[in-house]
């Protein structure tokens, strides 16, 4: 028997059908893993108590939506709106700190090597690793009078999020010609001005990479706050969802409807900026 080779074009066809199927896959579990959740979360937060404790995938008898959002938002004297601004205020300090030292360390890192840089890259690779300890960190922030304060979380959530800012950002100098450094200090820039000025603005891609996946991680955090940050008056958006179930366990209407509020900052940054998540995560290896 000879064995007869395929022409190209049937190879291309099943190559074309087999990306297509493998497609349809793709966008059928996706469409089952978020869309799925998200719409029986909106069904429920539309629906009167009673029918919202069924927990059916239904449609509402009447559409309550907007006297649901306005029942929430008033629970708790506007304890909402006041922990949406505690969440704002941690996601922004956090971040902010993460981008800044984040980009400078892995800088340095890349640029810079010594002997010191493996010590340094075990303990960045130990921040992704080794777990968070909640006792010490409590008497370590007992001790600089900084725990049941802002401040003290913000220093918690970038501390915890900056090993992996660090790795992104030290990939990403990697692809930066040493020649712009060269130039940069032939005309007269010192250490500073050569970072901010030349380096850092060229770090864009991965800097919009970092803002995005911990804005929506620190924003996201429930068990950090709850140690660090305790308190009615410090409550993130998350804690209000642990407070509302539990003290409004019979009216699920109202429980759901929290959980779209608290769902929609992330999915908002999710559909405007997954291209530019994507393109500064891959950045570093498609440039390298």
């Amino acid at each position: 028997m000879t064995s007869q080779r395929l022409s190209p074009s049937r190879t291309r066809g099943r190559h074309n059908a087999r990306k297509w199927v493998i497609g349809t896959i793709a966008i059928v579990v996706s469409f089952v893993v978020f869309l799925v959740p998200f719409v029986f979360v909106l069904l429920q937060a539309a629906k009167s108590p009673a029918e919202a404790n069924q927990l059916g995938f239904t449609l509402p008898t009447q559409w309550q939506l907007w006297q649901n959002l306005v029942a929430v938002m008033q629970t708790g004297d506007g304890g909402i709106l006041r922990a949406f601004l505690n969440s704002a205020v941690l996601t922004v300090g956090s971040v902010v700190i993460m981008v800044v030292f984040a980009a400078m360390v892995g800088y340095v890192l890349q640029r810079r090597p010594s002997r010191w840089n493996g010590v340094i890259n075990f303990f960045v690779l130990a921040g992704l690793i080794v777990p968070p300890a909640i006792v010490p960190t409590i008497w370590v922030l007992q001790g600089l009078n900084l725990f049941k304060t802002m401040g003290g979380m913000i220093l918690v959530e970038a501390t915890f999020g900056l090993s992996f800012c660090i790795l992104l950002f030290r990939a990403f100098v990697a692809t930066i010609p040493k020649e712009l450094d060269e130039a940069a200090v032939l005309d007269g820039a010192g250490p500073i001005r050569l970072f901010f000025g030349v380096v850092l603005p060229l770090l864009k891609p991965v800097i919009i990479t970092v803002v995005l996946v911990q804005s929506v991680t620190v924003f996201n955090d429930f068990t950090n706050p709850l140690y660090f940050l305790p308190g009615s008056e410090n409550a993130t958006v998350q804690q209000t969802l642990y407070t509302f179930q539990s003290q409004s366990v019979s009216q699920l209407n109202l429980l759901f409807t929290d959980v779209l509020l608290i769902t929609i900052p992330p999915l908002i940054l999710y559909i405007f900026f997954n291209r530019q998540i994507v393109a500064g995560m891959t950045s570093g290896a498609v440039k390298g």
